[in-house]
């Protein structure tokens, strides 16, 4: 009787071997990106805040906040969100230092603390802010960061009226002037004609892709869980849109308040391979709270023709060319695409080739 007790043992393991990997994903919790630390969350929090207040009109007079300038020019910020270096730093630097340019801009940038980041020159140099955290794919670590970086433009400069969230891969497609004519033409062209005096919510539109008819809509929306979102996030006015975008500051301010969305969007995925919180939070919070201030259209041309694993078509330097430039621009809209991505780091040589006489030549 005995003896047959190894026997038995033996059998009865090789038994459970196979059911624990039967049962196993059953029992064990499913893949997820953690939440952010509750220390950053705080610190968002605060740096959130102290943005909030100082962009409040109510808190002070406009013009003791906008100096002493009786004609102020509205600036454009620019958001740099990194987890490498920025490659085509000198293909922005010519972007910025087109004539006159010098007081019509900032810049912002946030870079994964955890990546070496070779420190851009020009510019660029003494850009990073110091509040910037640990990104990653699939998490809502991006939203926070852009977040941050609308917060800081928001608490720098009053007269930043615009914010421009581009990547490392992103590049200019036209040149500044028009880039900044295009953005505030027709209500500075307003506010000359009817002699008003500068506002700082003027009535600018932002530029941001807001799309409710994506095939992956439902799983996107259920990357949480099922029905996670509601009551807040009902499906029907949950909404996906590109990553890059520019707000007004209106809009900004309105991103750096919301706590209301915050709460289901930074929620872990359960899903990863429909997780996407960045393309989903900024089109789904905007068109809920202000769907009239929006295009509903991104400023950013991405080709999606050929993408692998969520990444779009990455352009090398054999394409680069004026006929590629040229179609960038193109849109199926009256506007013209101003910016593009993404291409690989090797096609700086050829795009400053071509940048005086075709990228900035309007």
């Amino acid at each position: 009787m005995f003896s047959s007790t190894p026997f038995v043992l033996t059998f009865a393991l090789f038994l459970t071997v196979p059911l624990l990997f039967l049962i196993a994903p059953q029992i064990l919790p499913p893949k997820q990106v953690p939440l952010p630390p509750p220390n950053n969350e705080l610190a968002d929090l605060s740096l959130f805040s102290k943005a909030t207040v100082a962009s409040t009109p109510s808190q002070r007079s406009v013009h003791s906040r906008l100096g002493t300038h009786t004609n102020p020019k509205p600036k454009i910020a620019f958001l740099f969100l990194t987890n490498s270096d920025l490659t085509f730093s000198p293909l922005w630097e010519k972007f910025f230092n087109q004539k006159k340019n010098k007081h019509l801009f900032n810049i912002y940038i946030h870079a994964d603390p955890s990546a070496t980041i070779t420190p851009p020159t020009g510019v660029f140099e003494n850009k990073f802010i110091p509040e910037a955290m640990k990104t990653s794919r699939a998490s809502p670590s991006l939203i926070s960061a852009a977040r941050r970086l609308i917060a800081k433009a928001l608490l720098d400069d009053p007269l930043n009226l615009y914010f421009t969230l581009v990547s490392q891969h992103c590049i200019p497609i036209h040149s500044f002037d028009y880039v900044y004519n295009f953005l505030f033409h027709n209500t500075l062209n307003r506010n000359k004609r009817t002699k008003q005096p500068f506002s700082i919510f003027p009535n600018y539109q932002s530029f941001i892709e807001i799309i409710s008819d994506d095939p992956n809509l439902l799983d996107r929306y259920n990357a949480r869980g099922d029905n996670v979102m509601l009551p807040e996030v009902p499906f029907e006015r949950f909404r996906v849109g590109s990553q890059f975008f520019t707000l007004n500051r209106k809009h900004a301010l309105m991103v750096i308040k919301d706590k209301k969305y915050w709460k289901k969007f930074k929620l872990p995925c359960l899903n990863l391979d429909s997780c996407y919180p960045e393309e989903h939070y900024f089109p789904t919070l905007l068109s809920m709270e202000d769907p009239e201030g929006c295009t509903h259209y991104t400023l950013t041309n991405v080709n999606w023709t050929d993408s692998v694993d969520g990444h779009p078509h990455l352009y090398t330097p054999e394409e680069v060319s004026k006929e590629l430039v040229y179609k960038l621009r193109e849109s199926n809209s009256s506007y013209s695409y101003l910016f593009a991505r993404k291409f690989t780091p090797d096609c700086l040589k050829p795009l400053m080739e071509i940048a005086d006489d075709v990228i900035f030549r309007d």
